[in-house]
């Protein structure tokens, strides 16, 4: 028991003091990059998907 709460000491001790937290600035600026590359990633992802199956329709068609 006295490891687990030794863990948990050390772990917040670390947090207060050797983590190095964002400022606003730099969170907002990240958060906005990550925004923007899901927009780009989903777009890509959903033109793929539309042309494949746009292609298969193709494909099926002409085996009728």
């Amino acid at each position: 028991m006295n490891k687990i709460s030794t863990y948990f000491k050390e772990s917040y001790r670390e947090l207060l003091e050797k983590v190095t937290w964002p400022t606003w600035t730099q969170l907002q600026q990240s958060t906005v990059i990550v925004l923007v590359a899901t927009v780009i990633i989903t777009a890509m992802v959903w033109v793929m998907d539309f042309s494949s199956n746009q292609l298969l329709k193709l494909i099926y068609s002409l085996f009728k």
